[in-house]
């Protein structure tokens, strides 16, 4: 198979018509891969992803072909799927105010042109879930959209046809595992056009690399939340002072690698009611 993508953390080959998506134990933050893995990481996003497209197969079509007719090396952690046109926009949904959209709020009082209430604090649930997209960079950071800048993209029609499923899925999404003692701050959505322009989700789905995952049992708005999710990588990057923020990034430390992976594991048997046997 041709090797035709090797993002941060996938791997994309092809193999004739279809495409195999093979998600590596690789971590990144602030964009940068660093160089030290996260076991089972991979395989952790693959399941808890096949699982949450099971669970919203009637919301939107996805590009999941087969997750067992890949090659046995890959075994738990590649999917075989559908080749399709990706849509240039990361399709963001927000239920509270976390990371960037904490900045921007903090900024301007408003995310991604929406306007929300005075006085809210990081943490904080939002009167409603939001979409909040961004550009999809090849280089440098995503920057915030607005509605109409998406609008201008993609057309008018394909853009609120997203909008409505990225909301749909994340308020699915959130009810569902708020029904298990977990909060979806956020989330990302990737799309793409089949080739007979049917609209589909690709990618991953509700994971600890694409989402915000807090124990609702530990929520306290005005501050940092318990972590189930990349941002615990991602707190721990920031205090290593000495690390500008551009390759080569630092080694993790063996407890933080162990610390994350557990945290991966405890998100995903939270969420699906499984054992995770690696």
């Amino acid at each position: 198979m041709e090797l035709v993508h090797s993002g941060k953390v996938r791997d994309v080959y092809a193999d004739g018509d279809d495409l195999i998506l093979v998600a590596s134990d690789r971590v990144s933050v602030y964009d940068v891969v660093l160089p030290t893995k996260i076991p089972d990481k991979g395989k952790i996003l693959t399941q808890l992803s096949l699982w949450w497209f099971d669970q919203l197969a009637d919301v939107v079509p996805n590009h999941v072909i087969s997750a067992t007719d890949v090659p046995e090396e890959w075994a738990g952690r590649a999917v075989r799927c559908q080749r399709l046109e990706m849509l240039p926009v990361e399709w963001i949904a927000r239920g509270y105010l976390a990371g960037l959209g904490l900045k921007e709020y903090e900024r301007d009082g408003a995310v991604s042109g929406i306007e929300l209430p005075v006085g809210l604090v990081e943490g904080s649930k939002l009167p409603e879930p939001i979409f909040t997209p961004t550009t999809k960079a090849t280089e440098g950071h995503d920057e915030f959209m607005t509605y109409d800048d998406v609008v201008n993209e993609i057309g008018a029609d394909t853009a609120e046809r997203l909008r409505k499923v990225t909301l749909e899925v994340y308020q699915r999404g959130a009810d569902l595992a708020a029904e298990r003692g977990v909060i979806i701050a956020d989330t990302k959505l990737e799309f793409g056009r089949a080739p007979d322009g049917e609209l589909v989700l690709a990618d991953e789905i509700l994971t600890s690399d694409s989402s915000r995952f807090w124990p609702a049992d530990q929520w306290k708005p005005g501050g940092p939340q318990y972590a189930m999710d990349k941002q615990f990588v991602r707190d721990w990057s920031s205090t290593i002072t000495d690390w500008d923020r551009t390759p080569p990034g630092p080694e993790i430390p063996q407890d933080i690698v162990e610390a994350t992976r557990a945290r991966y594991v405890e998100v995903y048997e939270r969420i699906t009611g499984q054992t995770w046997k690696g």
